[in-house]
């Protein structure tokens, strides 16, 4: 029995070693920096070890304009994404024979590189000296003016934003529940039918409590990736997300490592470990409201 365990272990080892480097070191390493006050990169030395740089962080304008867009897009974009990809696969999952055909189609763009998908989203909202854009075109049509969707007014761009997250996120949650739902019962919807109930009180008495862990799986990590962000909005509005006014607290903690005003690890740290603190306390509710919710049903 003993030598099975030392067995076991030894299997282990390998996974271990890779999260003890790659991950826990990194982890301890960016609380040792987060305390550092006064830390220069050349000389590798500081002035002190305490909490400056997080006061330093929560009181910068453009950490907490940071902070804005991102809360913005977790709190429009996870609900939103989730709740039309559940309809469209309740959608799908209506129609068997299609149901594989339009299944890829929706996945397509969930494989196509993102910054590619960005470029094209910025080209069909941006406005340049010779046209409007294909959106502002379509605005045009119905009779409205044409908007600065890329350098224009602050709910524009987050409303480009808000849309490409969207657009990104959708069809991995389609792919997840249109197999959620592949996995129900078929015979709780034959006894329902039977006994006279309606299609509405059936989606919600029986389809989502059955498709539930998959929806809050899907808005945990939905809310991981949205507070992720940073590449997206690149390809969208350049790489000086500052002075467009639509940075990301992803892309705070990169510009002080490696943007114009880089060279600053201690205030990248103390920025990424704000981040951390939020994500899992948004975490932890998700999960207390899951358990809390499977304890009422």
């Amino acid at each position: 029995m003993f030598r099975n365990n030392n067995k076991a272990w030894l299997y282990l080892l390998p996974a271990f070693a890779f999260l003890a480097v790659f991950m826990i070191y990194p982890l301890f390493d960016v609380f040792i920096y987060s305390a550092e006050e006064g830390y220069n990169s050349a000389s590798q030395t500081f002035s002190g070890v305490g909490m400056y740089n997080y006061s330093y962080v929560l009181h910068d304008p453009y950490f907490l304009q940071a902070v804005k867009n991102t809360f913005l897009l977790v709190i429009i974009t996870v609900p939103l994404s989730t709740g039309i990809a559940l309809l469209i696969s309740v959608g799908l999952n209506s129609i068997p024979k299609l149901k594989d055909l339009f299944q890829t189609i929706f996945f397509l763009p969930y494989v196509t590189n993102t910054l590619a998908v960005g470029l094209v989203f910025m080209i069909l909202f941006k406005k340049t000296p010779y046209t409007d854009g294909f959106i502002n075109m379509l605005i045009n049509f119905f009779g409205g003016n044409s908007v600065d969707f890329i350098e224009g007014p602050y709910w524009a761009k987050m409303f480009v934003m808000c849309f490409y997250t969207i657009w990104i996120v959708m069809p991995f949650k389609i792919l997840i529940l249109t197999s959620a739902l592949a996995s129900v019962d078929q015979n709780l919807y034959k006894a329902a039918k039977v006994d006279g109930t309606s299609s509405w009180r059936i989606f919600w008495r029986i389809t989502l409590p059955m498709i539930s862990p998959m929806i809050f799986y899907l808005i945990i990590t939905g809310f991981i990736g949205a507070f992720k962000a940073y590449s997206d909005e690149v390809a969208i509005f350049g790489t000086n997300l500052n002075a467009a006014g639509m940075n990301t607290i992803v892309g705070y903690v990169y510009d002080m490592l490696y943007g114009d005003s880089g060279g600053y690890p201690s205030y990248a740290s103390a920025a990424a470990l704000i981040l951390f603190a939020i994500v899992l306390t948004i975490t932890v509710i998700n999960l207390l409201a899951r358990n809390k919710n499977d304890m009422i049903s």
